[in-house]
């Protein structure tokens, strides 16, 4: 159905633009075609319709739309907002670096285990005192991304790590605020008008010069026969590549490429990894069940290891309940229509933006029973096995499904099980007062802010 109402979407983006959608789509079914000024912008709705676009018709819907964030802030380079045989060569060789280096083996699952021991140390030297997890969270998220990419990881007070982490922040801020979504929505009005989007371009000045730095600094010590991170293998790929006029394989990219990692494997994970911990502060009953399977299946003599998630059915439905609860990236990120098509009987025009609501998806009642409420049941079998749901899809689905999928879901796993082994979750508030919904005015994205505190577990 099409709604030609600019008043309403910009009502939306300023208060929650996904639950007027949401409300449109009762009235209109599962495909709205919003116009902005003369361009439509199409919103899916449900599994089946976002599955239909994103699987059965791949070859017309894989294409990114062309954003703020991507035409002006990004020029396209990259994985994430790129398209064409650029998209299909970062994102192969991506992915094939991602593994060579252990995604969803041995090698990172002991980078995060690693990692993991230096989060509980940071909880532990808080004592009893209450503490805002968010930047210890977000610090041993950032370090994971950091030995992938730069081959080492930093200490949590060092003032570069710091830097790169706070100039990245403010990027994920303004993307999330209802600025960010204007700015999406209306891209052509960033070269016009002043506003806090002109610091995007300083930040990302700054971002590049510490790539940059990194970059030359790799140069030097560099084995070709022994890549040791992310850079490496590009520069090496950049080497292999020089005499071609067309290559894809340049500074330009090799930025896009590092930024999208850390925006993809930064806030995405560190602020489930939040969701996480109030969820069960909320819910204390369901901490104490996962700490009897952690006792069960690990005990106390050793720490958590990737290889029990398969025996620990009940820790892994709540993972997959509360990513499903929490529901962070509710609008997704946009694709496009690569050509004229026909879809469910709309026509859709070549390059109009389509975006597949993921939150429609997360709390599908078609396939989540009573899905506003956090259930882990949701993701439990009568006889306590796990169960997949196929509108679980946090991460998107098709071909532009996220890159980080494996690697977040380790990163999860084993930050959990690790603090909830060595600690219990204690807050100063009733769990009846605690907030789960997230920050007003964030578009979903943005946990609340929290104080817990831990008390260690009797060895």
């Amino acid at each position: 159905m099409v709604v030609c109402v600019f008043g309403i979407i910009y009502k939306a983006a300023m208060i929650q633009i996904c639950g007027a959608f949401l409300l449109l789509s009762k009235q209109y079914g599962p495909v709205i075609t919003i116009f902005i000024g003369n361009s439509p912008m199409v919103v899916l709705l449900g599994y089946d319709c976002v599955k239909e676009a994103l699987v059965d018709h791949s070859d017309v819907f894989t294409a990114r739309g062309n954003t703020f964030f991507a035409s002006s802030v990004f020029k396209d380079y990259g994985i994430v907002l790129s398209n064409g045989e650029r998209w299909k060569l970062l994102r192969r060789f991506s992915l094939t670096t991602l593994r060579n280096f252990g995604m969803g083996k041995r090698g990172i699952a002991e980078r995060i285990k690693e990692e993991a021991h230096f989060l509980v140390e940071r909880f532990r030297n808080n004592g009893e005192n209450l503490f805002d997890p968010t930047d210890s969270l977000r610090l041993a998220v950032s370090n994971v991304i950091c030995s992938i990419v730069f081959g080492e990881r930093f200490d949590y007070e060092d003032e570069k790590f710091m830097t790169l982490l706070s100039l990245l922040q403010e990027m994920f801020t303004l993307l999330a605020s209802a600025w960010g979504i204007l700015l999406n929505l209306f891209p052509k009005m960033s070269n016009y008008i002043p506003g806090p989007h002109k610091k995007v371009f300083r930040n990302l000045d700054q971002l590049k010069g510490f790539v940059l730095q990194a970059v030359e600094n790799h140069k030097k010590t560099i084995d070709v026969n022994c890549p040791r991170d992310f850079i490496d293998s590009f520069l090496i790929k950049m080497e292999e590549e020089k005499d071609k006029s067309n290559t894809e394989f340049h500074f330009e990219n090799l930025f896009g490429t590092v930024i999208d990692l850390f925006f993809a494997g930064i806030e995405t994970t560190s602020t489930t990894l939040k969701n996480v911990l109030l969820i069960l502060l909320k819910y204390p009953d369901v901490a104490r069940k996962i700490q009897d399977e952690i006792d069960s299946v690990i005990g106390q003599s050793r720490s958590p290891a990737l290889e029990d998630r398969i025996n620990m059915p009940y820790t892994n439905a709540v993972i997959h309940e509360i990513q499903r609860f929490a529901d962070i990236v509710p609008m997704g990120i946009p694709h496009a229509a690569s050509r004229d098509t026909v879809f469910r009987g709309y026509n859709i025009p070549k390059n109009a933006i389509v975006s597949p609501l993921l939150t429609s998806v997360l709390k599908d009642p078609k396939y989540f029973d009573q899905p506003e409420k956090f259930d882990p049941r949701h993701f439990l079998d009568d006889n306590g096995c796990f169960k997949n749901n196929e509108a679980f899809l946090p991460f998107s689905i098709g071909k532009r499904s996220c890159l980080g999928e494996g690697l977040a879901r380790m990163e999860i796993f084993l930050m959990l099980t690790n603090i909830l082994q060595t600690f219990h979750l204690k807050s100063n508030k009733a769990p009846e007062d605690l907030e789960i919904t997230p920050e007003p005015g964030t578009n979903g994205v943005t946990a609340r802010t929290y104080q817990l505190y831990v008390q260690p577990r009797c060895q």
